[in-house]
């Protein structure tokens, strides 16, 4: 992991890191969208570019996210950067689990997979792994729950091998 990936790790836990990411991603839709999501999140941590299908405009909505491999799943969270309310992009997959994600420039089909009981610990022991400051998160968001998908790869264009962390 590069010095700057370590020193992003660290600050992550700060409320204003949080704020300044926020006001970021909308220059991080458009970096990825450029490169055809070989560079998010400044290529310092393994993201993709998901998109959904917003649940009331029936639009696709794109949004980069932090991931972490398990198999030949991806998993993220739904942190919101530990603001009390959940992200849209998790609530468009809880109303429509079908997506598609570009990830290192390939975009492909998934479905998510909203995880729970043991196989959510599990999860969020390798997303804290990858971003320690979800531990922080928790604690701000105000006791809501943070959901965890696995976005697994369907149909054609999926990767055939597990992905890779980064």
């Amino acid at each position: 992991m590069s010095a700057l990936a370590t020193l992003t790790r660290r600050l992550g836990h700060h409320r204003w890191f949080g704020a300044a990411a926020r006001l970021l991603v909308p220059a991080d839709r458009i970096v990825g969208r450029l490169t055809r999501g070989r560079v998010v999140a400044l290529g310092l941590l393994p993201s993709l570019v998901i998109t959904t299908t917003g649940r009331r405009s029936g639009k696709p909505r794109s949004n980069p996210l932090l991931y972490v491999p398990d198999g030949d799943a991806y998993v993220v969270i739904g942190s919101n950067w530990g603001q009390t309310h959940q992200p849209g992009w998790a609530m468009n997959l809880l109303a429509e689990p079908a997506a598609e994600v570009d990830v290192k420039g390939r975009r492909f089909p998934v479905h998510a997979e909203p995880a729970t009981g043991a196989e959510r610990d599990r999860l969020w022991d390798l997303l804290v792994a990858q971003w320690p400051a979800y531990r922080t998160y928790v604690e701000r968001a105000g006791g809501r729950e943070i959901r965890i998908f696995r976005l697994v790869p369907t149909g054609r264009g999926a990767p055939a091998g597990p992905p890779s962390a980064g």
